[in-house]
């Protein structure tokens, strides 16, 4: 098949996160099992109009709220015979194909947004504005979707897509996989307790949570306390002066954006991820960290509780505060069994979790929608 795949953001957007990298490898799967894949998303300051990686072209178009979705409708009036599959890739708003695409399609979540369309990073009033037509018409757009086929990374995700309307029989769960840095020897611990936050530095991520959740770490003992990931210039400056008014500025610090490699040994080096996300679509962070070793303490949110398997990988939490969070970290540390416990646990969770397996799903399943066989 000729498959066309409509993103927001590509896997190498500067604002790229789990959703992209989760959508890049599937995209390897279905080249590697023989269809041609054309990426049509969002252009980024350095970007190509048009390019070729991992034999998958690339076609950069628009802003990414709403340009890339009226250029995406062009391009295929424009080239509608070239393609034999859509993929409509849902983040928040979708490309409302079903509206204008009459060939094979198939929509990809990894979330229903709900309550994060309040958390938006838009300058006040916009952001109430925007949460509230976002939270009152996100409903409305699944309407369009009854029919179609989704893909979807956890059964949170599948949970919310029927709650919200959509048939349980065209829902298909793919657990995602994970890549690991291959090490001779993993990194050792530091020699200071050390709690890391790995994520997008957003509201709805629990950044915020997270540095409150430091404070109070912070007057019950000695750690150290990393932030990893990237945000907008002017809120990730609002949380280095949430770190001052917090009294932990001379005990954390902030990473920003890391690649790959660094990313694998922070974690490893680290002795606990918190994770006090609002909502995710699977929670990919959470098997990295467990990959080498870290147990993750997360919120009870859609999402983490598939990726955090309560007392083997990671604890999550009862009620979602920071002081709660504070208090489970503590006690894993005060514990040594049951740290030790964890941490097998989370290492023998994480090797569940394969991406050979997940491209091998996701390609039987976009021949199934294009009713073909393997």
């Amino acid at each position: 098949m000729n498959i066309l795949v409509l993103s927001w953001r590509d896997h190498k957007h500067p604002q790229a996160g789990g959703a992209e990298q989760v959508m890049r490898e599937h995209m390897k799967g279905w080249i590697k099992g023989g269809h041609n894949v054309t990426l049509f998303s969002s252009r980024f300051v350095g970007c190509s109009k048009y390019e070729k990686s991992e034999e998958m072209e690339i076609i950069h178009e628009g802003d990414q709220y709403i340009g890339v979705k009226i250029l995406a409708f062009i391009y295929w009036i424009r080239n509608h015979q070239k393609f034999d599959l859509v993929v409509d890739q849902f983040h928040g708003i979708p490309f409302f194909t079903p509206l204008y695409v009459h060939k094979p399609k198939l929509a990809v979540l990894q979330e229903v947004a709900r309550e994060v369309w309040f958390l938006n990073g838009f300058p006040f009033p916009f952001n109430y504005i925007i949460g509230i037509i976002g939270f009152l018409v996100e409903p409305l757009i699944f309407l369009f979707y009854k029919k179609i086929p989704f893909m979807v990374g956890s059964k949170s995700a599948k949970n919310d897509l029927v709650s919200i309307g959509v048939f349980n029989k065209n829902i298909t769960i793919i657990p995602h996989g994970v890549i690991i840095e291959k090490y001779k020897n993993i990194p050792k611990k530091e020699k200071i307790k050390t709690i890391v936050f790995l994520g997008a530095l957003t509201k709805d991520k629990g950044i915020e949570d997270a540095l409150k959740a430091f404070s109070i770490l912070n007057e019950q003992g000695n750690y150290k306390f990393w932030v990893v990931g990237g945000g907008g210039r002017p809120y990730v400056k609002a949380l280095h002066l949430m770190a001052n008014k917090l009294s932990i500025r001379n005990r954390i610090r902030f990473w920003d954006f890391v690649g790959q490699k660094k990313k694998f040994e922070l974690l490893a080096k680290a002795h606990v991820l918190i994770n006090p996300s609002v909502r995710e679509g699977w929670g990919l962070v959470n098997i990295e960290a467990n990959a080498v070793g870290t147990p993750v303490v997360a919120y009870k949110s859609a999402g983490l509780v598939d990726s955090v398997k309560d007392g083997r990988s990671g604890v999550v939490i009862k009620k979602n505060s920071p002081e709660e969070l504070a208090k489970q970290t503590i006690f894993i540390f005060e514990n040594k069994r049951i740290f030790e416990k964890l941490q097998k646990g989370a290492i023998s969770w994480s090797k569940e979790f394969s991406w050979e397996v997940s491209r091998k799903k996701s390609l039987s399943l976009i021949n199934r929608v294009f009713k073909t066989k393997l």
